[in-house]
């Protein structure tokens, strides 16, 4: 009989965590929340806001492991991942589990290493209560935006569609930069530059800087011609020459927002495939050899930037071992977290920094590489000796015009060594020859050049992270979440990889706007988001939180309920139907936006169509595909049902007496629903095209995934169901669609 059991989130963890301690512990995986709100009903008492908790559908088995393995146990240790959520999953573990042991108690580590593990063991706590009734005040607060506000959107926009607390003001915030650049209008300006050479090569590149003693502000060809003739009229002669040493100094550690906008930038991963990439890497990953499986970062989910001492020294050592005692600083380096965050843990670095991203490059898949390499990086750069450059600045006089050049010359590399070709301002020294005040110089060349100022970019997934940060919306663990989300409505879509709001996503932004102004508001959502943070830190009740919010928003629902209009009907788009003439308005379907004439029934034209950057709707004509029968009869009338493909691609099954006969229903795989046992999983798609598959019973149930699903229980956590999946590195197999699992198998194992 086990003495302890220790109980954390994942399976992954349970491996790596048995590597290192002995047979007096046993340890099991919750495989993530055990128990949440019922997902059929409201599940908060609206006077009390007492939150009605079920275990969650599919986890009865897990359920019923965790309270056996207690009830054998003379100590359980709850371990879940360090934060508000990772508390919630220890409280309501601790809830099922509570009449099986009374010697429950709290622990947590941010990497998992024996030595980690052990000291935590020695420091066991109890549950955080605040950090609990934090993620619960979130979770109530959600719940009933999400319940309240939804079905509205489903009576007045298009059925299935939903509104969350913080998505919806993400959205509005690319809805917003989206009407920014509609209404952007261009500015002519000129660039002009003249190409000089001294005494000494080489030639080099100035620009103008100032006209009649003014900051250059060139508008039209008239003037940049002017400009020139006027800087033709006398000779180039140096005016001034400044230089200075300059020194860079190092960026912290990585926090989750900072790696989530660097992966985005430089590897071109979204914010789930960086999370998923560094859970794994958290977790543990086999590295073969003597050192089996392996944890190769900290905990990945944090607003901190500090390191802990041992790590430091760590580094310290490295870096003067590898690189020599000029590449480490005169002093440590100690980052300042900012006064918002949590503190709770550390900043995100590698776990060994002896251990080199060369070392496992061949151990690792390459997204996995990649990103360790990115850790890695980032963390021992931080730890270095500031870079050093030489600036020079030259004004050039010419006539009335003045011209600037810069040069710069790196002096000593300092952290850049580490960072490589990751560093985008490390580049070749673009260094001036010698010059001297009153030199003259010759023209070599001469250029100007018409450019039209640009409306503000839309935003990257790298520059919303960054927005969402800096304007307090979210937290760390939810912008991946919140990205998701609102990319898995068809709230927005991505365009180049940056993110454009659709027609639906601007009509749900702008209904939401109108008749919930305090729950869109940017400044408030920050607030709500401190207001939390202060629960968690004991300063606020979290009922009375809850109060306050619903004293506006229940007021406001109303008052939507009776004011907000109804576009179900369709938006006007002021394109008339080329069959009747009557206007064609924008239409919200079950299979994507579309253009319908407004003359229906008499006149039953519908088109595809798209927005060119102006925003102006462009018809999309569609080829014409003769449709394979199904070999079953329609229910309606008796014709056959055929296989159709909705306009943005998934498959479905409709009568081929349409328009006379309108029954459809989806594209089954024939796979039960591994959530709620009713429906079955169908084939979908996005606006975007992309293929996904979900439940029948959708709104009722929630449950999709992006790949094929197979009717397979996973050998490692018993969840109903696989995914094929495709990746560069393995090719096809299946693998478990739980998150908190991950296990893979090969496909002829079937």
């Amino acid at each position: 009989m086990s003495k302890s059991l220790i109980i954390v989130e994942s399976p992954a963890k349970v491996k790596t965590i048995k590597k290192f301690l002995g047979r007096n512990y046993a340890v099991e995986a919750s495989v993530g929340h055990v128990r949440d709100l019922p997902p059929k009903a409201l599940g908060v008492d609206e006077d009390t806001f007492e939150p009605e908790y079920r275990v969650i559908g599919g986890k009865e088995k897990v359920v019923e492991r965790l309270t056996s393995a207690a009830a054998k146990a003379d100590n359980v240790y709850l371990a879940p991942d360090p934060d508000r959520e990772g508390e919630a999953i220890a409280w309501h573990v601790a809830e099922l589990i509570k009449d099986k042991s009374k010697a429950i108690s709290r622990i947590q580590f941010n990497e998992i290493t024996a030595r980690a593990v052990r000291e935590a063991l020695e420091h066991p706590r109890e549950l955080n209560q605040d950090l609990f009734n934090s993620q619960q005040a979130r979770r109530v607060l959600d719940r009933l935006v999400g319940y309240k506000v939804s079905p509205l959107l489903w009576k007045k926009v298009k059925s299935g569609i939903s509104a969350g607390r913080v998505q919806s003001v993400a959205l509005k915030l690319i809805v917003d930069r989206e009407k920014e650049r509609l209404a952007f209008v261009p500015e002519e300006y000129w660039v002009l530059r003249a190409t000089l050479a001294g005494a000494e090569p080489p030639a080099f590149v100035a620009d103008l800087a100032k006209v009649a003693g003014k900051k250059a502000e060139v508008g039209d060809a008239a003037m940049a011609q002017a400009v020139e003739d006027e800087a033709r009229t006398g000779p180039f002669v140096v005016a001034e020459v400044a230089e200075k040493e300059r020194t860079r100094q190092p960026a912290p550690p990585y926090i989750t927002s900072t790696l989530q906008q660097d992966a985005n930038r430089r590897l071109g991963y979204s914010a789930k495939k960086t999370m998923g990439a560094a859970q794994r890497l958290y977790e543990g990953v086999e590295l073969g050899g003597d050192r089996g499986l392996t944890a190769l970062i900290t905990y990945m989910r944090t607003d901190s930037v500090r390191i802990a001492d041992d790590a430091r020294d760590a580094a310290r050592e490295f870096i003067i071992g590898r690189f020599g005692e000029d590449f480490y600083p005169p002093k440590a380096r100690h980052f300042k977290t900012k006064a918002s965050a949590q503190d709770a843990h550390e900043a995100i670095r590698p776990v060994d920094v002896a251990i080199t991203p060369e070392d496992v490059q061949a151990a690792l898949p390459a997204e996995q590489f990649q990103l360790y390499k990115l850790i890695w990086r980032r963390f021992v750069a931080s730890q270095m000796a500031a870079a050093r450059f030489w600036d020079t600045t030259v004004d050039i006089a010419a006539g009335s015009t003045l011209w600037r050049a810069k040069g710069e010359r790196m002096l000593f590399a300092g952290f850049l060594r580490v960072l490589g070709g990751q560093d985008d301002e490390q580049g070749p020294d673009n260094e001036l020859p010698r010059l001297e005040a009153g030199q003259t110089l010759t023209l070599a060349d001469f250029s100007k050049e018409q450019k039209f100022t640009q409306p503000p970019p839309r935003y990257s997934e790298a520059s919303l992270v960054r927005e969402l940060e800096e304007k307090g919306i979210g937290r760390p663990s939810t912008y991946a979440a919140i990205i998701s989300t609102i990319l898995g409505r068809e709230y927005v879509e991505q365009v180049n990889k940056r993110f454009a709001p659709t027609d639906l996503g601007v009509v749900v932004s702008d209904l939401l706007s109108e008749h919930f102004p305090r729950l869109m508001d940017v400044g408030f959502t920050a607030g709500m988001e401190e207001g939390l943070d202060k629960v968690a830190d004991g300063q606020q009740d979290w009922i009375g939180l809850l109060k306050e919010f619903t004293a506006d928003f229940y007021p406001s629902l109303e008052q939507a309920r009776v004011g907000m209009r109804r576009v179900k009907a369709g938006l006007d788009t002021g394109v008339a139907c080329e069959i009747c003439g009557k206007p064609m308005v924008i239409k919200f379907g079950r299979a994507g936006t579309f253009l319908a004439c407004t003359g229906y029934p008499d006149c039953r034209n519908t088109k595809n169509f798209t927005r060119n950057e102006e925003g102006r709707i462009e018809i999309v004509e569609a080829a014409r595909v003769e449709p394979e029968k199904v070999g079953r009869a329609c229910p309606d009338c008796g014709g056959d049902l055929v296989i159709k493909n909705a306009r943005t691609g998934s498959r479905f099954i409709a009568c081929n007496n349409y328009p006379d006969c309108t029954y459809a229903e989806p594209f089954s795989t024939g796979v039960p629903c591994p959530q709620c046992g009713k429906g079955e999983l169908v084939e979908k798609s996005s606006r975007r095209g992309k293929l996904f598959f979900s439940c029948s019973r959708y709104p009722e149930c929630d449950y999709a995934l992006w790949n094929k699903p197979v009717q397979t229980p996973c050998s490692a956590c018993g969840w109903p169901i696989l995914e094929e999946k495709t990746t560069k590195t393995r090719g096809r197999h299946l693998a478990c669609p739980n998150k908190a699992c991950r296990h893979t198998r090969d496909l002829d194992e079937e």
